[in-house]
């Protein structure tokens, strides 16, 4: 493969909804395109994207594959993007890497959930975009509808370049509203020209005069020539949509069908032309020497920097680091260094990944996408650079995984191979977590929904030969007491020669700071117990606390306080005195006059939806046990309702809100607060807790 100068490379994300056929573009991209002899499909397991077992299997994506492409002396960087939403994670990556994108709308499903995510990706990121209704043979396709929704969500800003000609209820071919011309296809996207059908000139009037308006409001000038009536010229008319394009104010709605890739080189024709080169933009790092702004901005005349934007791990092909390079050129057979981990990193051969075929490339420009193999230290979002100019970019946007699940080996002694198996798994997928909860004795695995940590336990054994489990994960319970009781604990015991004697008198009461666990004090008058056991009445306590009496959850919010007690001059130890501490700990929770409690903790939950979703949301988070706080408008069509909801109740929120809402909801949620749980859940946590140490 070619190395391409910035100004001729083209990073195109391609986005939308699960299923609506983004593959099959990019498959027959590469197919008209010539690199490939044989378009392969999804359904049979043999395209370029979708080489992964996981992906055979279930025909749909669940990564983002990088498919370079040449044509007319540009290299686009189509970055194949998962439609379901659990890998979102995937599409972040993506967009990070890419200039631009292409939202595919399949003309038969019209304008879907996944399509409208796109969008909101793409403004979050600010990349400029252009829609492809694909499937435009069927003969159910309906693109005026696709247009008329698109224009209904995002006012003003669908422009449509192409209307769909047809013939005996067959797409055959598109006028081109830019150039006031009709095309007929030939083959592999070829076109002929041919005279605009009479039944489209309504239309078409009407889409040009859109579309000149559009222009004209690009500058005074051309506004006034509008005015004036005035027509413009070709070139005119494309510098005027670029800078509009560029801006994110036009987006263009071409169509075609992508399993004969009619409509395809149309597109790239028209990414070459009105979507920017990689130093039409910006970036910007710091410079970790002197805490300096550097304007990378993809400059190749610049000191090399890059950014790893995506790794692949995988047990045949081996590991690559997918970067892209920000300034300067990246060479092979170098020594960059970590700016994130501040170490050196060898670089040996550089490659140009295309699906999972390596091609060895001897130099990459900046703008351009890469992979290099076997990076040692380095991970997803790490900054290499030269060493003289350590440049650090900004950690990638990445959203965190809420959705969790308990996981445990199903054969014993696989623990170190499960673990070193999801390394290289969330080493791969940002959106994976492992947690070790101690207090829960119990594995979590986190991710952004249900279907992405179940495809995880199928990598587990198809990759890594182990086998997990998954299960309802244990809630982080607290244990505390309301009111105050005096109680003994005595430890006594004699087995021949020194015996073990500890006697105390405690009273306990809440300090009403569930932040700290307990506080010790003691008022011992005459000396009935000496000072040097008053340590090691504290350490009994202390020890009491991880684990307390009512159902194994730690103790918080506990006052203790020793005012009696009692010792031998033989027997008496340190160690007695702490066992007699365990047992004061015991028999204050088992005292009903402190009224003992589970607390359960209370998350912060907020959910973003529709306005029409809203009395739904309500209605749902009021079965939980919520409390709805209030409701903010994002001024996007959108309400924020926010509300504090039991731990306990958002397991499976995730599915239950995609259900409720289409799957356009969103949520987050974060730790609050403890409080008391009613009676009923603390009744039913005890008992559960009690069967579980009982199979321990």
């Amino acid at each position: 493969m070619n190395v391409y100068e910035t100004k001729n490379i083209r990073n195109v994300a391609v986005l939308g909804h699960g299923g609506c056929g983004k593959t099959t573009l990019v498959e027959s991209l590469a197919y008209i395109t010539g690199v490939i002899s044989r378009m392969g499909k999804v359904t049979d397991g043999n395209t370029i994207s979708d080489f992964d077992k996981e992906e055979i299997k279930r025909q749909f994506s669940l990564s983002t594959t990088i498919v370079p492409i040449e044509a007319n002396g540009i290299k686009y960087n189509f970055l194949d993007t998962p439609g379901y939403f659990d890998f979102v994670g995937e599409v972040e990556e993506a967009l990070t890497a890419a200039e631009a994108a292409v939202i595919v709308v399949n003309a038969k499903a019209g304008v879907e959930v996944g399509t409208q995510k796109a969008w909101q990706l793409c403004e979050r990121f600010g990349l400029p975009r252009i829609f492809f209704v694909t499937n435009m043979d069927d003969q159910n396709a309906d693109y005026d509808g696709v247009v008329d929704t698109l224009e209904e969500l995002y006012h003003g800003k669908i422009a449509p370049f192409q209307l769909p000609i047809r013939e005996n209820d067959k797409f055959i071919g598109y006028v081109n509203v830019v150039q006031e011309k009709g095309y007929k296809y030939t083959e592999k996207s070829n076109v002929t020209e041919c005279p605009i059908p009479d039944a489209l000139k309504d239309e078409f009037d009407k889409l040009r005069n859109t579309l000149m308006e559009a222009v004209a409001e690009t500058d005074e000038e051309l506004m006034e020539r509008f005015f004036e009536g005035e027509s413009f010229t070709l070139e005119e008319i494309r510098s005027a949509l670029s800078v509009s394009i560029h801006a994110g104010e036009l987006v263009p709605v071409v169509c075609g069908t992508g399993i004969n890739g009619n409509g395809g080189l149309r597109l790239m024709e028209v990414l070459m032309k009105y979507f920017p080169a990689p130093n039409e933009t910006k970036i910007s790092g710091t410079n970790t020497r002197d805490d300096s702004a550097f304007e990378a901005d993809y400059d190749a005349s610049k000191a090399v920097s890059a950014r790893v934007f995506k790794t692949l791990v995988d047990p045949f092909i081996g590991k690559y680091s997918f970067v892209k390079v920000c300034s300067g050129t990246l060479k092979g057979d170098s020594t960059m260094l970590n700016v994130t981990k501040d170490t050196d990193e060898k670089v040996g051969k550089l490659y140009v990944l295309r699906g999972k075929e390596a091609i060895e490339v001897p130099e990459l420009r900046a703008g351009d996408i890469g992979a290099i193999s076997k990076l040692t230290v380095t991970t997803t979002g790490d900054s290499l650079a030269a060493k003289d100019t350590p440049i650090l970019y900004p950690a990638l946007d990445i959203s965190k995984p809420y959705t969790s699940m308990a996981y445990r080996a199903v054969n014993k002694g696989d623990d170190d191979k499960i673990a070193g198996a999801l390394s290289k798994l969330m080493e791969e997928d940002l959106t994976l977590k492992s947690v070790n909860d101690k207090e829960n004795r119990q594995l979590l695995l986190y991710g952004i929904g249900d279907q992405q940590l179940d495809i995880t336990v199928s990598k587990l054994l198809n990759r890594y030969k182990v086998e997990v489990t998954l299960e309802k994960p244990r809630v982080a319970f607290r244990e505390t007491i309301r009111g105050k009781v005096r109680v003994q604990g005595k430890h006594k015991k004699q087995s021949g020669g020194h015996g073990q004697y500890g006697d105390v008198t405690i009273e306990f009461e809440p300090t009403g700071d569930l932040e700290v666990p307990y506080v010790f004090e003691e008022h011992i008058v005459g000396g009935v117990v000496p000072k040097n056991f008053f340590p090691a009445v504290e350490k009994g306590i202390q020890e009491m606390i991880p684990k307390g009496p009512l159902a194994g959850y730690p103790i918080v919010g506990l006052k203790a306080d020793l005012v009696f007690g009692s010792y031998h001059p033989v027997d008496s130890s340190e160690m007695a005195f702490k066992l007699a501490a365990h047992l004061a700990v015991k028999a204050a929770f088992a005292d009903p006059a402190s009224k003992p409690i589970l607390l359960e903790p209370i998350a912060s939950l907020k959910v973003r939806v529709p306005d029409k979703f809203t009395g739904d949301i309500m209605g749902d988070l009021n079965k939980r046990r919520g409390r709805v706080l209030g409701m903010n408008p994002d001024h996007k069509g959108n309400q924020i309702v926010e509300a504090e909801v039991p731990m306990s109740e958002l397991f499976g929120y995730n599915t239950d809100l995609r259900s409720m809402t289409g799957g356009i909801g969103e949520f987050s949620y974060e730790f609050a607060r403890y409080e008391q749980a009613p009676a009923d859940i603390q009744e039913k946590e005890i008992a559960a807790r009690k069967a579980m140490d009982d199979e321990d």
